[in-house]
């Protein structure tokens, strides 16, 4: 045997994929957003499950304590004290934090994940890297759009477990009705549709503009304009449901999401509520008959639910075919 049979080949080192190279390098390019997402998702997590635990016992045993709960409560139980302060505050910040999540999704994704890398040219870097500017914005859009969706599909699972846990807590805490803006959003399926409509805004916002601070700016002003449309529209959504109380019986009280109220004239015509109600004959007066309300009841919970969600991902369905199309025109590669 000579010394040449005993030289040790060369270890052979395995290249990496385009695919795994590209997901390395968002790793660690966009490593503070991960960190900041990962922080945001386990406090309003905390948050929520503290509320569900020994948030909601401490503040129950407060509220017990002062007489509350009787039949005739005691006077300052609409705000018993410390614990019942520190249980609202939790479930606040559950909730606020990921109503801000489509807002700082939207700009972070049309400045730091698009804007930047194609203003400082990290972005044809990556192209000359065997990696397709099809491929590139394809994992821009679905690696982030995984993470949010686990992160507020979580966060959605953990706020309808606090809701259903305990609802004579809730009724007492005076917690928010189910159709209320955020409470709505975040007990079901509109928080992911929303934080995955305003990802591909801003993906598409960055590669119109190409450039960090302004594609930031207006993709915050998308997604603040989206949600407050929507918002607006929701009541709209799904058809309405309609009361109608006698003069006697006053305008009708309703613990629901009330759409429209209104007077209704002998013929059926519905007319505003005049000023002067309350006061002797003047909706006879005024040829009044009845009130009405127009609403939704708590079963339209869902049905608005999913028309709401269709619209969110409608939205950020056609954003990102148009994203893919003006990538396509502006490097002429084939997506």
């Amino acid at each position: 045997m000579t010394a040449l049979d005993t030289v040790t080949a060369p270890a052979t080192t395995r290249p990496t994929s385009p695919s795994r190279g590209l997901l390395r390098a968002m790793v660690r390019l966009h490593r503070t957003a991960l960190l900041f997402w990962l922080g945001l998702v386990a406090v309003a997590a905390g948050a929520l499950l503290w509320a569900m635990g020994p948030g909601a016992d401490a503040a129950w045993a407060e509220y017990t304590a002062m007489g509350c709960d009787q039949a005739r409560p005691n006077l300052g139980c609409d705000a018993p004290g410390p614990a019942h302060s520190r249980y609202q505050t939790a479930v606040a910040v559950g909730i606020g934090l990921l109503r801000l999540l489509p807002l700082l999704t939207g700009a972070w994704a049309g400045g730091a994940l698009i804007g930047r890398e194609l203003e400082n040219g990290t972005a044809r870097l990556a192209w000359t890297q065997s990696v397709s500017p099809a491929r590139w914005l394809a994992a821009k859009l679905a690696i982030p759009a995984l993470l949010l969706m686990t992160g507020t599909l979580t966060l959605t699972l953990l706020h309808r477990m606090l809701w259903s846990s305990d609802r004579s807590l809730i009724s007492a805490m005076r917690w928010r009705e189910w159709h209320d803006d955020g409470v709505f959003e975040i007990n079901g399926t509109v928080a992911a549709a929303e934080a995955l409509a305003a990802l591909a805004l801003g993906v598409l916002v960055g590669l119109l503009l190409r450039r960090t601070l302004p594609a930031l700016g207006v993709a915050a002003l998308a997604v603040v304009s989206l949600v407050y449309v929507l918002d607006e529209l929701r009541p709209h959504l799904w058809p309405v449901q309609t009361v109608v109380t006698s003069l006697d019986d006053g305008t009708p009280g309703i613990n629901s999401m009330i759409v429209e109220t209104g007077a209704l004239t002998a013929s059926g015509a519905r007319v505003p509520i005049p000023s002067c109600s309350g006061e002797f004959r003047c909706e006879s007066r005024l040829g009044i008959t009845h009130y009405y309300a127009d609403y939704h009841p708590a079963s339209h919970f869902w049905p608005l639910q999913l028309m709401e969600t269709g619209l969110l991902l409608a939205v950020a369905a056609l954003a990102a075919a148009t994203a893919f199309v003006l990538l396509r025109r502006r490097t002429g590669a084939a997506v």
